[in-house]
C-alpha cells in the first residue's frame, strides 16, 4: 500500500523595506493566499512503478524521473543524508540534472529540479516515490515562488519520512508544531541555497511560518496583523535582473553615501511604523478606515524612497498612475526594475472599483491577483 500526502505553502510579498535590507536596515515581509501544492505518493515495495522517484511540473506539462537504483550507486560514496549540500553532492546532482531535457524556455528550471533532487535524496533515500507540483505564483515575479515550492516539498518528504510526529489519522489540512515547522524551514533553506546562492532566508521563513515577519540583518521578529489586509498584487511581466538592481544601489550608496544614509534611515523607520500599524487594533469602520490611511501614506513614502534608489521602471510607473486615478497607494514590492506592484484594497472599497482599476491594468498587459496579506503558513493534509 503507498503512502500520500499534500502540503501547501504559501508565496509572500515585502511590505516594505525593500533593497534597504540589503545595506543593514529594517524591512517587513508578509505571506499571500496564493500557494504551491505538492502532492507526494511514497510507493511500497509491491508497487514501486519500476523504482523511479519522479517529478511532475503540472502547470507547465514537464515530467522528470530518475531510476532509484541509480541514485543509489550515483550517491553512494557521499554518506548521504546531508543536512548541507557539500560541494560534492551538488556536483552529483547537477551531473544527473544536465542529463534532463529543458525545454530552451524553461532552462531556468533546473536549479530548482537540483533542490529537489537534494532534498528528496536526503529526506526520503532512494525509495520510488512520485512528486506533483501545481501552483498559483507566477514564477520569477519577487513572490516567492522557488520558496513556496521548497518548503512544500520539504513538508510533503519530511511527513512520510518519519521525521516528523505527523498524525497520519487527522482529517483536513493541518499545522505541523512548532519545532516541526522549524525542521521543514531549514530543509526548506538548503534548497533555497541551491537556486539562489545566497539567499536571506526571508522567504521559506514566511512561507512556513505564515503571517509576518519584520527583519533587520539575522533578526527576525514574526508580527501578528490585528485584521485582514487585501492587496491587489499587478504582475507586470516585465523580467527583472535582481543581482543587477542591488548592485545598482550599492553604487549608487558609494556615489552619494550621506544622501543615500538618510534615505535608508527613512526607509527603516517606515518599516517600523508599518508593523506597529498593523499590529494595532481596529475594532470599527472609522477605526479600520485610519488604520489603512496611514498604510497607504508608508506605502506612498517607500515607493517615493525606492524611486530615489533608482529601482522603479515605465511599467511600475504605469501601475502608479493607474491606481492612482482611483485614489489607491501603490508601492513596487521585491527588488523592482518591472516584477510586481502592490496596491492597498481598503476594507470599504466597493467591488466595482477594484473590478475597474483590473480592467485597466489588464487592458496594459499585466496580470492581477486580488490577495489576502498576513494569513497561514505551511499546511499539510493526509489523503
Amino acid at each position: 500500500m503507498a503512502l500520500e500526502v499534500r502540503a501547501r505553502a504559501p508565496g509572500k510579498i515585502i511590505l516594505s523595506g525593500e533593497h534597504a535590507v540589503v545595506h543593514g536596515f529594517t524591512a517587513v515581509a508578509a505571506a499571500i493566499d496564493l500557494h504551491t501544492y505538492v502532492y507526494f505518493r511514497l510507493h511500497s515495495t509491491s508497487d514501486n512503478d519500476d523504482g523511479l522517484v519522479e517529478l511532475e511540473l503540472k502547470d507547465l506539462g514537464l515530467v522528470f524521473s530518475w531510476p532509484s537504483q541509480r541514485l543509489r550507486e550515483m550517491f553512494s560514496e557521499l554518506g548521504l543524508p546531508s543536512k548541507t549540500c557539500s560541494p560534492e553532492c551538488l556536483k552529483v546532482i547537477t551531473s544527473l540534472v544536465e542529463e534532463l531535457s529543458f525545454p530552451e524556455a524553461k532552462i531556468g528550471l533546473s536549479s530548482g529540479v537540483s533542490a529537489f533532487l537534494y532534498l528528496y535524496t536526503s529526506i526520503i533515500g532512494y525509495r520510488p516515490g512520485k512528486v506533483r507540483v501545481t501552483s498559483d505564483l507566477p514564477l520569477g515575479s519577487g513572490l516567492g515562488s522557488s520558496a513556496s515550492f521548497c518548503v512544500s516539498v520539504s513538508a510533503a518528504l519530511l511527513a512520510l519520512s518519519g521525521a516528523v510526529c505527523a498524525d497520519n489519522q487527522q482529517k483536513g489540512w493541518f499545522v505541523m508544531r512548532e519545532n516541526e515547522l522549524e525542521l521543514v524551514n531549514k530543509w526548506a533553506f538548503q534548497g533555497e541555497r541551491i537556486i539562489h546562492g545566497k539567499p536571506s532566508g526571508i522567504d521559506n521563513t514566511v512561507s512556513t511560518f505564515g503571517s509576518m515577519i519584520m527583519f533587520r540583518l539575522s533578526e527576525l521578529t514574526r508580527l501578528k496583523s490585528s485584521g485582514p489586509i487585501r492587496m491587489l498584487i499587478t504582475n507586470t511581466k516585465v523580467g527583472r535582473n535582481t543581482k543587477a538592481l542591488v548592485a545598482g544601489v550599492s553604487e549608487r550608496t558609494q556615489r552619494h553615501p550621506d544622501a543615500m544614509a538618510a534615505v535608508f534611515t527613512a526607509v527603516d523607520s517606515i518599516s517600523k511604523e508599518l508593523s506597529d500599524v498593523i499590529q494595532s487594533a481596529a475594532h470599527d469602520d472609522v477605526s479600520i478606515t485610519a488604520k489603512e490611511e496611514k498604510l497607504e501614506e508608508l506605502m506612498e513614502m517607500n515607493q517615493g524612497l525606492l524611486q530615489c534608489m533608482g529601482v522603479s521602471h515605465a511599467s511600475i510607473e504605469t501601475v502608479l498612475r493607474t491606481t492612482l486615478r482611483y485614489k489607491l497607494a501603490s508601492k513596487l514590492t521585491g527588488a523592482g526594475g518591472g516584477g510586481c506592484v502592490l496596491t492597498l484594497l481598503p476594507t470599504l472599497l466597493p467591488s466595482t472599483i477594484v473590478d475597474k482599476v483590473i480592467s485597466e491594468l489588464e487592458a496594459c498587459g499585466f496580470q492581477c491577483l486580488k490577495v489576502e496579506v498576513g494569513g497561514k503558513g505551511l499546511e499539510v493534509c493526509f489523503t
